[in-house]
């Protein structure tokens, strides 16, 4: 068990060694981070590419960590925790130098899987989403859950406990047509619930503050699941003027912009400016996926590739087919060691050449077949891999397949993916463009993801971005934007020209 907890003296200290890297300072507590942090959003315990991602990131002056107890079912914060006390049993870091974040509210994978299990005893105040999602900030809840994310944390404190998207109740209550002011009344009565449980884990040294990640901090004062922070700024003086409520999360990015330029609090001016007046921590995320109406956006540089013919895509999609076919027709009845009913499990997994078969030219865009790619096939594909491996020892023609296979598979996804980079390409260009016209120190940036994440954190009243930095690349590409200088400024005039 890691004791202690993030300092002003320790996070200046990191940050000390690293002159070069930009920081702020967070809220009323005076610590300093990164103007990026790590977010863990996808990343997962046993993936040795996110340990060193995250271990780099840390070796190089990005000392800011975003997890969640719902990321991979828990296992981010179990990196985080691996990752943590590797770095500090070695001497290259202290726990006084690191602010470490994470955020409760979710039931998915176990614990709704837990939460069905003792449902003689189920949660109080549970929002029932969906057949594979519930949501909840009743202090039972959370109490249950800082206990379960601080032991795969491995630490005694975190630095910031937030309610991660409580507005699920307000999207609920419209679907179950709750009266609108009936439905904000018991919002803002559960979420003052919440925060006199954290008060309390405060007192209990198990956190150090706390705060929300809203989705709808930026929405319009009219829409029906916008969360407002005056509400929520008098609940925390009512608890008391010593209270602990210090530290904000929503998205902002230059397609959705509402953090900056919607005017929905009181003077009027936006979500931004009133914590900013009232000196809270605010973390942008999303800074490089942004959503323009349903479509997702990935604000990165694409090279274009040459659109391959349709003859030929189709050509790679068959081969996919053929190999999968190969697979349960002619390998896996020889392996006499894997039960019936995991062959047949494989045999579902592994199906992807059908999907790409009927599908190929209906992913719309390039963002939306990646998206497809990254979090459907690939898991599949690789699960079934992993699988296979332990197996090819006792079969020989198993270990043959898994490298041929993996190639056709590929050879596969490129093809199919030609057929959508060239218009994304365009589009990234378009939009950078757009970047550096609107801002003469953004046009300083170095790439797309660079200048998406300058125009956030040049942005008077932002803490510091999160990123997604799941490879070592990434977490190169954010430190080469920190480490150039940017002045930080009320920019909304250049918010409003992109």
């Amino acid at each position: 068990m890691i004791t202690g907890h993030a300092t002003p003296q320790g996070t200046a200290a990191y940050l000390a060694r690293y002159k070069t890297i930009a920081s702020s300072t967070i809220g009323p507590d005076g610590l300093h981070v990164s103007q990026a942090g790590f977010g863990c959003y996808r990343v997962s315990a046993g993936v040795q590419t996110h340990a060193e991602a995250l271990a780099q990131a840390l070796q190089n002056g990005i000392n800011l960590i975003d997890t969640s107890t719902n990321y991979a079912d828990g296992g981010s914060e179990q990196l985080v925790g691996a990752v943590l006390q590797q770095m500090m049993d070695g001497g290259n870091l202290s726990r006084d130098q690191v602010v470490v974040v994470s955020k409760v509210g979710y039931l998915q994978g176990e614990n709704l899987s837990r939460a069905k299990r003792e449902a003689g005893t189920p949660f109080p105040d549970l929002v029932e989403y969906g057949p594979e999602l519930q949501h909840c900030i009743h202090p039972d809840f959370i109490a249950d859950q800082l206990t379960r994310s601080l032991d795969r944390l491995g630490l005694a404190t975190l630095d910031y406990y937030l309610l991660h998207n409580p507005e699920y109740y307000l999207e609920w209550a419209v679907k179950t047509q709750v009266p609108l002011e009936e439905a904000r009344a018991e919002y803002y009565r559960r979420i003052q619930a919440a925060f006199s449980h954290l008060e309390g884990e405060v007192a209990a040294g198990r956190i150090r503050a706390y705060g929300i990640s809203s989705n709808t901090f930026p929405a319009a004062r009219a829409n029906p699941e916008f969360t407002s922070l005056e509400n929520i700024w008098e609940i925390a003086a009512r608890i008391g003027e010593n209270h602990h409520f210090a530290l904000l999360q929503m998205p902002l990015n230059i397609l959705e912009k509402g953090a900056v330029l919607e005017k929905n609090q009181a003077g009027p001016r936006s979500v931004l400016a009133l914590a900013h007046a009232k000196n809270l921590g605010v973390l942008i995320n999303r800074p490089l996926n942004a959503f323009d109406g349903n479509s997702l956006v990935r604000l990165s540089d694409i090279k274009a590739a040459a659109e391959q013919p349709y003859d030929k895509i189709i050509r790679k999609i068959r081969m996919v087919i053929k190999s999968e076919t190969r697979l349960w027709k002619k390998i896996l009845p020889t392996c006499d060691a894997i039960p019936e009913g995991i062959k047949i499990r494989i045999k579902e997994q592994v199906a992807v050449g059908d999907a790409l078969k009927h599908y190929w030219k209906n992913f719309g865009s390039y963002e939306r077949w990646r998206q497809t790619k990254n979090s459907i096939f690939l898991p599949r594909v690789q699960g079934v891999f992993q699988y296979l491996a332990q197996q090819a020892d006792a079969y020989e023609d198993l270990q043959d397949w898994i490298e041929s296979h993996a190639v056709c598979l590929e050879d596969a996804f490129k093809a199919v993916a030609s057929l959508y980079l060239a218009a994304a390409a365009r589009r990234a260009a378009s939009i950078q463009a757009a970047i550096f016209a609107a801002d003469p120190d953004w046009a300083q940036a170095g790439s797309l993801s660079q200048a998406a994440v300058r125009a956030i954190r040049s942005t008077r009243g932002i803490s510091a971005v999160l990123v997604g930095m799941r490879r070592a690349d990434y977490v190169d590409d954010i430190l080469a934007e920190l480490q150039r200088p940017v002045r930080t400024a009320d920019r909304a005039g250049s918010w409003e020209a992109l």
